[in-house]
């Protein structure tokens, strides 16, 4: 059995985050080189800061330095390689494209962590995977309607 807990917060927080911000990016002339750039800045630096916060909080809680380290580097790694997945759609793909893409491949990441925390819980996981997906989907929708507000009132202005 995987042990979801130890890379959840990672893996989550790179599939989200990144899906939003290739959405809300999409738009524009430098859509490309503004992405990439924004997911490559969250793949390492907000990784690092979130790595260093994940690492307190568990050293607050008393956990064994063994605990600790592969909580933090378990995270940091997930999420990176996560996040260089989303960078690689990118790449190869028109802005619109990636965005399609890249949101069909957060979702079913989403769903495949969702699944594997409702098995681990011994919980309905068509439960579980709804209702993650539904906020991923509120990311997406959201970051997207932001993306374009902005676009209009700077562009457009």
């Amino acid at each position: 059995m995987i042990n979801v807990n130890k890379f959840s917060i990672g893996a989550t927080a790179a599939i989200t985050t990144s899906m939003g911000l290739i959405a809300g990016l999409t738009q524009g002339a430098a859509a490309k080189t503004g992405i990439i750039t924004g997911l490559l800045i969250i793949a390492i630096a907000d990784n690092i800061s979130d790595a260093l916060a994940l690492h307190m909080y568990k050293e607050s809680e008393g956990a064994s330095k063994q605990d600790i380290n592969l909580f933090t580097y378990g995270n940091f790694i997930v999420r990176l390689l996560l996040a260089s997945t989303f960078v690689l759609i990118v790449l190869v793909f028109s802005p619109f494209t990636a965005f399609i893409i890249s949101s069909v491949w957060g979702l079913v990441l989403l769903a495949i962590l969702s699944y594997l925390i409702a098995k681990n819980k011994k919980t309905d996981h068509w439960r579980e995977i709804a209702r993650h997906l539904l906020v991923a989907i509120i990311v997406i929708v959201g970051s997207k309607l932001l993306g374009n507000l902005i676009l209009k009132m700077i562009v457009y202005s």
